[in-house]
């Protein structure tokens, strides 16, 4: 199949391209990587009157890193992380999660910005992203906000962006406190998207934070294992009991299947994570 009819412009400027959408039709939509909407628009399950693009807009592929944190440009590829040609302040983790998204021809196009803006569940960024407390920069015309990506992502595909707003960037803190991170990640086949990812993440002296994406409605922290992995010896029975706790209270419509997938991944980050 070939995707509906639309317009096309191209935005120099972060002002041109919110200019473009406040000024569009009623489906506009932007279209920087393009390799989540094209397939879309082909299926024609996604369908747009005209598609701005922001490829071309410079500062949106600019990664500025201090001590107190990192923003990372929307435009940033997959591959340009996983080359590592920005800086991973946090021990390897952002070019583990790059190196695992689909394949390689996808990657060097694919954007962060776009994963985030997608709101796929199933997607590594947003599970990634929550994990670290990342917060969405969000703009429109010469006016710009930030957003706990916690809130920023609604539902499936449903993100809290008005019309005429664009992802720009994401905002991660950093701390001088030494970091520990595990990852688990569960598809059908090698490239495909996760049926379930969990990634856990701690820093000494503080609490840890888990987020579970994949069969879900939405990517989430998962608020009673987090505690009780703060219990210092804290037995696996309860740590099950918390993790299911949690897939009950985000994804109700789970089967046995899903709750045993989803608490064997999170068990395997948490184990990983200890283990460093």
């Amino acid at each position: 199949m070939k995707s509906a009819k639309f317009d096309y412009v191209v935005a120099k400027t972060v002002a041109d391209a919110t200019a473009a959408l406040a000024s569009a039709g009623a489906s506009p939509a932007i279209i920087a990587g393009g390799q989540s909407l094209v397939p879309m628009l082909n299926l024609r399950v996604a369908f747009a009157d005209v598609l701005i693009d922001i490829s071309g807009i410079e500062e949106l592929r600019e990664t500025s890193l201090t001590t107190n944190g990192i923003t990372i440009g929307a435009l940033t590829t997959h591959a340009a992380i996983e080359d590592g040609k920005i800086p991973d302040p946090f021990r390897g983790l952002l070019r583990k999660v790059a190196s695992g998204i689909s394949y390689r021809s996808i990657r060097n196009y694919g954007t962060v910005g776009g994963s985030v803006a997608l709101a796929d569940p199933a997607a590594d960024w947003p599970v990634c992203f929550m994990a670290l407390g990342a917060n969405v920069c969000i703009a429109t015309g010469e006016v710009s906000r930030s957003q706990a990506i916690t809130e920023f992502i609604e539902s499936q595909y449903i993100t809290s962006l008005r019309k005429d707003e664009i992802v720009i960037g994401l905002h991660i803190a950093r701390s001088d406190e030494p970091q520990r991170w595990g990852l688990h990640r569960v598809a059908r086949k090698n490239g495909a998207f996760a049926d379930s990812i969990a990634i856990a993440v701690q820093r000494d002296n503080e609490p840890p934070s888990i987020a579970l994406g994949g069969a879900v409605q939405r990517p989430f922290l998962l608020a009673a294992a987090a505690r009780q992995l703060s219990r210092r010896g804290t037995p696996e029975i309860e740590l099950r009991a918390a993790i299911a706790q949690d897939v009950r209270a985000n994804v109700p419509e789970a089967d046995s299947y899903l709750m045993r997938l989803h608490t064997s991944t999170v068990l395997r980050a948490v184990r990983e994570m200890g283990s460093q």
